[in-house]
């Protein structure tokens, strides 16, 4: 709980797959929450479980998958916090789906080790991508820890790990980030090749190479070399 910031007034904090409540708890003696948990055989065992909460107030259970919630821009209607131990074939969704969100200010959140390092990657690192990208404009994306798999019952395959997401004042709106984020899957789509070479695909050569010459970027230059202030400046252009 000492990974989650300071909470300002008036923002909630949003759990999705609340399980058998377990970090529910936890995040009771932080306040008010919302929990979603979209197994219909763990809801009564929560219903009773959280039974006094339930009746005080401090805790909303809602039933159902948040993705079909989740359709607009924003999951809530006023700000909030997420913290969750995400379900991991859904985990890179929901995180992009938080930094795009207005209304959220950040997340701290667990997903498999390779999904958190690349969100928390820097320029230049072998894991920066996309999402490196897309968390770099709303904010600051910082690896806390690892979970092993010997944490859980039964044990997963793969290595966990815990990452932060603050959000800075004023970040891009809903809509920038959407045309950001479909500029980075070309950009991406191939890391091994050069910038030049995935941007072609979907804009022409010659106004790709004139837009790398006026930032200064060699055409020779991979997606992980350019830092996420010149995709920004990529994006004007293009």
């Amino acid at each position: 709980m000492q990974s989650i910031p300071k909470m300002e007034q008036n923002i909630e904090l949003i759990e999705i797959g609340a399980g058998l409540g377990d970090l529910t708890n936890k995040l009771l003696s932080l306040g008010n929450i919302t929990a979603y948990e979209v197994d219909k055989e763990l809801f009564p065992y929560l219903q009773e479980r959280f039974k006094s909460a339930l009746e005080y107030g401090h805790l909303s259970l809602q039933m159902g998958d948040v993705l079909e919630v989740w359709k607009g821009e924003s999951l809530r209607k006023g700000s909030y916090f997420l913290v969750s131990n995400l379900p991991y074939y859904i985990a890179t969704l929901l995180v992009i789906k938080t930094i795009k969100d207005p209304l959220s200010k950040g997340c701290v959140v667990m997903t498999q080790k390779e999904v958190a390092q690349k969100f928390c990657a820097q320029h230049k690192e072998s894991n920066f991508s996309a999402l490196s990208v897309l968390a770099q404009s709303v904010g600051k994306a910082t690896l806390l820890f690892d979970v092993l798999p010997t944490a859980f019952v039964p044990s997963p395959k793969v290595i966990s790990s815990v990452f932060l997401l603050q959000k800075v004042a004023n970040p891009p709106s809903f809509k920038d980030l959407e045309h950001l984020e479909a500029l980075l899957k070309v950009a991406f789509s191939t890391p091994r090749k050069t910038l030049l070479n995935n941007l072609s695909k979907a804009y022409p050569k010659q106004t790709i190479t004139e837009a790398l010459e006026s930032l200064q970027i060699m055409p020779s230059k991979r997606p992980h070399e350019i830092d996420t202030q010149d995709y920004h400046r990529l994006l004007k252009i293009l």
